[in-house]
């Protein structure tokens, strides 16, 4: 049972009444439950009254800005199923995998609900394997993210493709403007056949980020130096290990401060939009298994990707503006918990005037010397399409392992791999005790993932 959040309430009562709704509300408020729910709510009604057809015929759409996001809400989407014993099914399309591939899966599951990134979405619908005659509501989740991150030709057709939709819902975290809807049109070029002729109901919560920046701490670390690796290396020790995102502007920055922290030896992972889709996974599963405490990201990670262990924020770039800014501190402080923000100055640089600093703090003086992670990260060369389950793989692990409750962590599954949080202490032995095992009746490879 999930205890709904005002604006999750509102949300919910003006979706099901059938409204399309703007709805501004801070990062790590829940939007993605706000909106799911009441969008079963009138879904699950419908279902004995369809027909079968011959394409996936959706009757939701829910356009994302990225693959990982749209990955991470079919779980949302599988967690509020398992409460309610209904039989919505939901699929995730996105770039990064053969198109063929998908097909298959709309053609074999039929599924009501897709989550999808917006250039793969228009390829299904070109292709016919995704007819949009049945569609109820189309979501927009983070809309100015999807203009953000090149997407605006794709938004411009996919407006055309649903303009008849009864009901459209778009989602953000940035206030464009405070007065009206019909502002956004105008400065979002690539909606106006979504917004044109339909009243829009604003859910604005965005009021609400003043509750969210007393939860941050926000500290201004000067760099001596205009290269600021050093500086970033002894702000990490003075962290003693916790789970850190270092922002950065630039998918080259990404890589070359990654390779300076792995040379001093943190436990980092790297995350861009110019990463193959296998690497982007592995980053994830081992960041949010806690086999890595630090992950170095462009504003790719800003927004969607819901990780509640995030303690630290820290900007290695400053934030291009106020939105950047809000957007990658609310990495930190999910829900209702505490965060840290850091800001490195260099010496020709300034602190924003958007940002309120609580302190300064000089790390300058602190020896380089990592805190290693507690958990390491196993990769397993089956996953869901072969019909592995978590249950599978800790029975596995602690059978043929011999592993114990308390040394296994999270299980990730995807599609043709199991990623396992295993303590780092016992991950050598675990190895050697696996090595020619089959798990479920079938061969693989068992090894570590280390970056």
């Amino acid at each position: 049972m999930f205890v709904l959040t005002p604006m999750q309430e509102e949300t919910a009562r003006s979706i099901v009444r059938k409204d399309s709704v703007l709805l501004l509300s801070p990062t790590g408020s829940g939007k993605t439950i706000a909106f799911l729910l009441p969008i079963l709510d009138m879904l699950e009604p419908r279902l004995p009254q369809l027909s079968p057809t011959s394409e996936a015929s959706p009757l939701a759409v829910v356009v994302v800005p990225s693959r990982e996001l749209a990955l991470q809400m079919t779980e949302v989407l599988k967690e509020l199923l398992a409460t309610r014993g209904t039989e919505v099914k939901g699929a995730a399309v996105y770039g990064g995998r053969p198109a063929m591939d998908e097909h298959r899966m709309l053609k074999g599951m039929m599924p009501h609900i897709v989550f999808a990134t917006p250039g793969r979405l228009l390829d299904h619908i070109g292709k016919g394997n995704i007819c949009v005659g049945r569609v109820q509501v189309l979501v927009v989740d983070e809309y100015d993210k999807c203009l953000e991150l090149g997407f605006r030709d794709e938004m411009d057709s996919i407006s055309g493709c649903f303009s008849r939709c009864p009901q459209v819902i778009l989602t953000s975290a940035t206030r464009f403007s405070p007065d009206n809807v019909g502002e956004y049109a105008e400065r979002l070029e690539g909606y106006p056949k979504l917004l044109a002729k339909r009243d829009f109901r604003t859910i604005d919560y965005l009021v609400e980020e003043v509750g969210l920046k007393t939860r941050i701490a926000t500290v201004v670390v000067p760099s001596p130096e205009r290269d600021k690796l050093n500086t970033l290396g002894q702000l990490l020790t003075t962290l003693r290990g916790a789970q850190s995102i270092v922002f950065v502007a630039h998918r080259e920055s990404a890589e070359r401060i990654g390779n300076f922290l792995r040379e001093k030896r943190f436990d980092a992972v790297v995350y861009h939009g110019g990463m193959d889709q296998e690497r982007r996974e592995r980053a994830l599963a081992r960041f949010r298994a806690g086999a890595s405490n630090v992950m170095v990201s462009t504003d790719l990670a800003a927004r969607g990707l819901d990780i509640p262990t995030v303690g630290v924020v820290v900007h290695y770039h400053l934030p291009a503006d106020e939105a950047a800014y809000t957007h990658r501190s609310g990495r930190t402080a999910r829900w209702d918990a505490s965060g840290e923000n850091f800001l490195i100055v260099g010496p020709d640089e300034q602190v924003p005037a958007f940002v309120t600093a609580d302190e300064t703090r000089d790390v300058c003086q602190t020896n380089i010397k990592p805190t290693h992670p507690e958990w390491a990260l196993v990769y397993i060369g089956r996953g869901k399409k072969e019909k592995l389950s978590r249950g599978d793989v800790a029975g596995f692990f602690c059978k043929k392992g011999g592993l114990n409750a308390h040394q296994l962590g999270k299980i990730a599954l995807a599609d043709h791999a199991a990623y396992v949080a295993v303590q780092r202490t016992v991950v050598k032995q675990l190895l050697q005790r696996v090595a020619g095992e089959k798990i479920k009746g079938m061969k693989t490879i068992f090894e570590e993932v280390r970056k």
